[in-house]
Order: structure tokens, then C-alpha cells, then sequence
């Protein structure tokens, strides 16, 4: 596991009616501050790579579907989590990162991060750049 990107295990709290998915609340003591929450959606074996963030932090869960979350920091770490491995990972500035949808249909993922969005502030590459030694299945 990368020193820059901490998984924090989440709660659920399921009755008949449905479930409530925790995320992340000011009071845990590895809350930072709050920029912006965003979801985003990713269909089934599609690919969002790869980005990274010069200031802010971003907190990652998902609570439809499940998605492969791959982070490069030199070197690579694969994190596979959704509804069945609920958690909240904390992915810190420098870090390069992209999913890619596991689940039928599409997963939800959402995003506490603590910056609003910028287009300045990060950077992209293709999914497939030869500078990141990751191939994805």
C-alpha cells in the first residue's frame, strides 16, 4: 500500500427499507476540509485514467457497483472496492489514478474532495500512456 493513499473502512447501516452508506463526517480525525462532493459514473469495463492533483485531496467511495481503483506513485497499487468493500480512500496530491467499471451496468462513484474543481490544478494522461506501467485487463 502507497504512504499517500489510506483506505478507512465505512459503515452501513441496512434495514428492509434500504440502507444508509456513510462517507465521511468533520468530525473523523482524518477529515481535512471541505472543497467540493461530486459523483461520477463508469459503465462496465470502461476506463477513467489517469489523473492526479497538484493541491488537493481526494476521497474516494462507492456505494453502487464496484470498480478497479489502479494509483501510481511510483509504483502501482490496485484497490478493487464497491458496495461489498465498502471504504473511503483517501488519495493525496502527486498520486496518479484512474478506475475502471467492474459491476453490470454502471457503479457510482462519489468524491469528497478538498478543493473545488479547477481545470489548472491537476493533470491528465491517457489511459494507456507508456509512462504508467499499469495495462489494464
Amino acid at each position: 500500500m502507497s504512504e499517500r493513499v489510506v483506505l478507512h473502512p465505512l459503515r452501513q447501516f441496512p434495514d428492509d427499507r434500504g440502507c444508509v452508506l456513510h462517507m465521511l463526517r468533520s468530525s473523523d480525525p482524518y477529515f481535512e476540509r471541505f472543497g467540493e462532493i461530486y459523483f461520477s459514473t463508469i459503465r462496465r469495463s470502461a476506463i477513467k485514467a489517469w489523473h492526479r492533483h497538484t493541491r488537493k485531496t481526494v476521497n474516494f467511495a462507492v456505494p453502487i457497483g464496484k470498480i478497479r481503483l489502479v494509483i501510481f506513485d511510483g509504483e502501482v497499487h490496485e484497490y478493487v472496492t464497491g458496495r461489498d468493500d465498502y471504504e473511503l480512500i483517501t488519495i493525496q496530491p502527486g498520486v496518479w489514478y484512474g478506475f475502471q467499471g467492474l459491476a453490470e451496468g454502471e457503479s457510482l462513484l462519489a468524491n469528497c474532495a478538498t478543493e473545488p474543481f479547477d481545470s489548472a490544478e491537476g493533470d491528465d494522461l491517457p489511459f494507456d500512456a507508456p509512462e504508467i506501467p499499469y495495462h489494464w485487463p
